[in-house]
Parts: C-alpha cells; structure tokens; sequence
C-alpha cells in the first residue's frame, strides 16, 4: 500500500492550493481517504485533526467546520487519487498534511475518530498573513 500526497506549499491568506494523494497497493472503491493534518514538528497521533473524508464508493463526505465552505474533496477513480481543493487558506490553516485510508469506514468515523488503517507521509502547507 502506498500514498503519496503532493501539492503543498506556501500562500498567502486567502490564497488557495489543491492537495493530491495518489494510492496503489489497494482496491481502491472498498476504501473511505481522508485528509488529516497536524501542527509541523508534531508527529501524527492522537492531536491530528481530520479535516475530510470521502468514501469512494458512494461518494459520501464529511468536512470538519474548520474548513467547511472552504475546503473541497474529490476523487478519481481511474487514476486512484483523491484531491482537496484549498481555498481562502488562513494562517491557522498551517500544518503538515496526511492523507489516510479506512477499509469501508464511514467518513465521520474516519474523520472524528482519526481510524485509520495507513497514512501517508504528508505535505507541508504554510500559510502567511
């Protein structure tokens, strides 16, 4: 199993990134993928905050209220990778960005409760005021 999350970077406020995480290793349709991220230096653990989930089968998604309205996740199935589309980024929107992976989880149960079966390595995002 592997995913690679790519597309961060520095903005300023208000500014807007796109995030990628391309996966392989698995049958992707069986999977819920989220979006975590944590404060940079702090390993991920039980402070990541889960910020979007998407189950890939129906397409359900959960979206945290720190980033609700601004914040859209995404999927390709033929290509195995999920997106979320940043947009009117904060300052307090700086952290280091995980993408992880729940067999048939259901999206809150993924984002709230941070049950993820892998993670992946990250991608920073900064973001000036």
């Amino acid at each position: 199993v592997q995913l690679v999350e790519s597309g961060g970077g520095s903005v300023q406020s208000g500014g807007s990134l796109r995030l990628s995480c391309v996966t392989s290793g698995f049958k992707f349709e069986d999977y819920t993928i989220g979006w975590f991220r944590q404060v940079h230096g702090v390993a991920p653990g039980p402070g990541m905050e889960g910020i979007s989930c998407i189950m890939i089968s129906d397409g359900d998604r959960y979206y945290a209220d720190s980033v609700k309205g601004r914040f859209t996740i995404s999927r390709n199935n033929a290509e195995n990778t999920v997106y979320l589309h940043m947009t009117d980024l904060k300052p307090e929107d700086t952290a280091v960005y995980f993408c992880g992976i729940s067999y048939l989880a259901n999206v809150r149960t993924l984002c709230r409760l941070r049950r993820y079966d892998r993670l992946g390595q990250g991608t920073t995002v900064t973001v000036s005021s």
